[in-house]
């Protein structure tokens, strides 16, 4: 199955994650289409059910898109 929209939506994803600002859509794709592809294709085209998949597994996120649904410290302030 050929998704060929899933780097915009990912990138929607991300960029619409308060948790993600501070990364620019590039950075925030690249750190986390594998992990979306392996752990929530099924949410795929959603958005919202893509976002909430990959908190689900958050642990199982690699380091750096782990990275990306951590509080950045201007979200903590």
């Amino acid at each position: 199955m050929k998704l060929p929209s899933f780097a915009i939506m990912l990138a929607l994803l991300m960029a619409g994650s308060s948790t993600a600002v501070a990364a620019s859509r590039d950075e925030q794709t690249k750190a986390c289409k594998a992990d979306a592809m392996r752990l929530c294709s099924a949410e795929i085209p959603n958005k919202d059910k893509i976002e909430a998949c990959m908190k689900e597994h958050i642990d199982q996120l690699s380091p750096p898109c782990k990275k990306m649904f951590q509080p950045s410290a201007a979200d903590s302030q």
